[in-house]
């Protein structure tokens, strides 16, 4: 049976999953069960998933933390606000490592834990219109939780400035610091994923997962480990079942089996 959620909606078509945010009348914020409820789908995606898309319904893609879970927490102890931000890494890392590549389709807003969201997500879109910010340090705290999927994709030079601001910026200055990878009228959106969708169902699905795994393993090692562990890993996809087919297919002019 369909698992029913609370906070999130969760819907396949074919390959392809779409996990929608569903908390439109608070901007899609964060609370303590949207958290648990999206760490499962990342996790363990269901059986023939290639793609999922992330969205949100309404108004905004995600505004942060819920002000109802800020009130609450403000009264935890250390132990306990350690507790819950322990959960919320474990969200984020499901994303940054689910096999499947995650496509964040991004409008209305993105701030606080909603950058976090946006920066785990392996290709974004986002609408023209849509506003970031990391504003954590507006409500005097900081975006500590999210800052190794952040700094990853914007860098040092970017994050000295706009995780001490807070400051609000645009979907233009979102591409140009490598946030988001395409920039459309909100009207485009879904054709914009779509097209992405597409070109990834034409790659072989344990490819994709090899080479998103590659990225996240390579980056974390020196140069001697990296070239041990590229080399291992081009020998075993080379002689896999897919990489013969996909290789056969080239040779041989025809279509691999996953298309």
């Amino acid at each position: 049976m369909p698992i029913s959620y609370e906070t999130i909606r969760v819907d396949a078509e074919g390959p392809v999953l779409s996990i929608r945010l569903n908390r439109p009348e608070v901007r899609n914020a964060f609370n303590e069960v949207v958290i648990a409820e999206l760490t499962g789908p990342f996790t363990a995606p269901p059986a023939g998933t290639r793609v999922i898309v992330l969205r949100g319904e309404g108004a905004g893609f995600c505004a942060g933390a819920d002000i109802n879970w800020m009130k609450k927490s403000a009264g935890y102890t250390e132990a306990e606000n350690a507790r819950d931000a322990a959960a919320m890494r474990a969200m984020f890392r499901a994303i940054d490592e689910c096999p499947c590549p995650v496509i964040g389709r991004v409008h209305g807003v993105a701030l606080g834990g909603g950058m976090g969201l946006v920066a785990a997500c392996d290709i974004v879109v986002a609408a023209d219109n849509t506003k970031f910010g990391f504003t954590e340090v507006r409500l005097g705290i900081v975006p500590a939780v999210i800052s190794p999927f952040a700094l990853r994709k914007i860098g040092v030079g970017q994050a000295r400035r706009y995780f001490l601001t807070g400051e609000l910026f645009d979907a233009a200055r979102a591409l140009s610091m490598g946030l988001v990878h395409e920039v459309v009228p909100i009207g485009e959106l879904d054709v914009m994923v779509g097209s992405i969708t597409k070109s990834l169902l034409q790659c072989g699905p344990h490819a994709v997962a090899t080479a998103k795994k590659l990225i996240r393993e390579v980056m974390a090692l020196g140069l001697d480990d990296a070239g041990d562990y590229t080399v291992s890993t081009i020998a075993r996809v080379r002689v896999s079942a897919e990489g013969q087919d996909g290789l056969g297919a080239f040779l041989e002019k025809r279509k691999p089996g996953w298309v």
